[in-house]
């Protein structure tokens, strides 16, 4: 997923019990399901498969989907199509794209409401290198503060908790209990380079059909934090991924490709003339876009988003946060509760690398004959993708750089849920029946294709949920935790009852 959760949360009251989790005890009180029965049934099949569920990711992350490189895109769309069959889904199939094919199941339940349920199955390149413990090999290694993880590729983002989701259906069937509502499963191949093609797997007649009916779509996560809270999203940006690329050859002035760099007394230079053309995208500070009419269409936070936000940070630990992300100061140096407030209602383009020349050990005297610059933009409502690359191209060509050139690989439009859809109300109601604290939070930083279901045609709520803790997406030694020994954060066997709990919230809620 292209993001990672807010890290500043509110209080609320805990219910308090406990229960023994994994190799210790934990402060999650019984789920209260319609029927008692089921739900011990449910848990003892949860604990008895508990080695089954932990291979089940670990074999996952053994195969990687990598859509950037092309890598393992037959096996990794069969593979998901396999997952999906044996959790119960019928209909099972791939379909295809412009691109990687998505797969698609169905579950009818016989129930009166339907979920929707949304997979990546593709995850980041990696250097392994980088790793403390090879990203293929998916072991068990000891987290300090956290318990046992499995680290490696996708682990968290997002295998590890779509992999849970799967357990929690394994769960209920070997229990002999049917699920209390309908599940339509999406997934796709391609989120980790901005779901260019998602909308055709989406749009596909009867997949469409499927999903109209959904109360609503959430795809499955793992954000608990230390003291186990977690936020309800109502919301995340939106992305466009693209690439700026500068050349003596679109240019017509500099070396169509490298030459010595003495020769640049004489030679202009296409690296220098991409430097100057990002310049004219932000302010001199680098933190506030400078394209062309960017903000016109930007829809200010609401009074109520500001209120969640300043609950969030005077619940939160900015020493904590700061530590988390490395840094000392935040933009212009504001507080915590600004930086945070900041952080949601801000439009931002992004470096996220530049490639020129030789890059290598020592120096090499060349004058490039091309540059490239890395960018990610990130959008708030009411912008949309369409309207942002039109912007910047528009940009570029009023400052003088009609040769540069705008590569669009992916992206996607903000998302945007009401906080009272049965959503996210069976959402709150599944963490205050699991003993979890949760903060709603008007807006994620980060990204996914949610908007493909907010927007018409499907126009559901669609959202993020789960139990659990992982960390390291997108990062090396990324890892999922299976054996929590903080009492407030789920492990493997209690993050599938949570997604139990959730179905059955789901189908009870008014």
């Amino acid at each position: 997923m292209t993001g990672m959760p807010d890290l500043a949360i509110d209080r609320r009251t805990l219910l308090r019990s406990s229960m023994l989790l994994g190799a210790g005890a934990a402060l999650f009180p019984q789920a209260v399901f319609a029927r008692k029965d089921a739900r011990a049934a449910i848990r003892s099949a949860a604990a008895a498969n508990k080695a089954a569920d932990i291979k089940r990711i670990q074999d996952w992350i053994a195969l990687p989907t990598i859509a950037a490189e092309n890598r393992n895109v037959p096996e990794g769309a069969a593979y998901m199509e396999e997952l999906a069959r044996s959790a119960g889904f019928t209909g099972v199939r791939q379909v295809p794209t412009d691109g990687i094919p998505g797969v698609v199941g169905f579950m009818d339940n016989g129930a009166p409401r339907t979920l929707g349920i949304y997979f990546m199955y593709d995850v980041k390149q990696y250097d392994p290198a980088e790793w403390s413990s090879p990203p293929l090999e998916a072991l068990i290694v000891d987290k300090p503060d956290w318990g046992k993880a499995i680290m490696g590729r996708g682990a968290v983002n997002q295998k590890g908790p779509e992999a849970t989701f799967l357990a929690a259906l394994h769960a209920m069937r070997d229990a002999g209990v049917t699920p209390p509502v309908n599940i339509a499963l999406i997934c796709e191949g391609e989120e980790e380079i901005g779901s260019p093609n998602f909308r055709q797997i989406a749009e596909t007649p009867d997949v469409l059909a499927a999903l109209r009916k959904c109360e609503g779509i959430f795809i499955p996560a793992s954000w608990q934090g230390p003291n186990g809270a977690v936020n309800v999203n109502l919301g995340s940006k939106g992305i466009v991924e693209l690439e700026l690329v500068a050349s003596g050859e679109k240019w017509g002035r500099g070396p169509t490709g490298d030459i010595h760099s003495s020769q640049k007394a004489a030679v202009d230079s296409p690296v220098w003339r991409l430097v100057h053309a990002l310049n004219t995208l932000v302010t001199p500070d680098g933190n506030t876009v400078a394209i062309d009419g960017w903000f016109e269409n930007v829809r200010p936070l609401t009074e109520r988003e500001k209120e969640l936000i300043r609950k969030a940070a005077d619940a939160g630990d900015e020493a904590r946060t700061k530590a988390s992300l490395g840094i000392t100061h935040w933009i212009d140096d504001l507080s915590f509760e600004d930086a945070l407030i900041r952080l949601a209602e801000q439009p931002t383009v992004n470096i996220e690398g530049l490639v020129a020349g030789y890059t290598g050990p020592g120096g090499k005297t060349v004058l490039p004959g091309s540059g490239v610059a890395k960018i990610d933009l990130r959008l708030v409502p009411n912008q949309t993708r369409e309207e942002a690359v039109r912007k910047l191209r528009a940009h570029l060509d009023a400052q003088g750089f009609p040769d540069v050139e705008v590569n669009v690989s992916g992206g996607y439009d903000p998302t945007e849920t009401d906080e009272n859809s049965r959503l996210i109300q069976a959402q709150l109601a599944t963490y205050r029946a699991m003993g979890v604290e949760a903060t709603l939070n008007p807006r994620l930083a980060g990204s996914w294709p949610g908007a493909t279901f907010t927007a018409p045609p499907v126009s559901i709520p669609a959202g993020h949920f789960g139990l659990g803790h992982g960390s390291g997406a997108h990062a090396p030694d990324e890892y999922y935790v299976v054996e929590s020994t903080n009492p407030k954060v789920a492990g493997i066997t209690e993050a599938t009852m949570g997604y139990v709990e959730m179905l059955y919230q789901l189908a009870a809620i008014r």
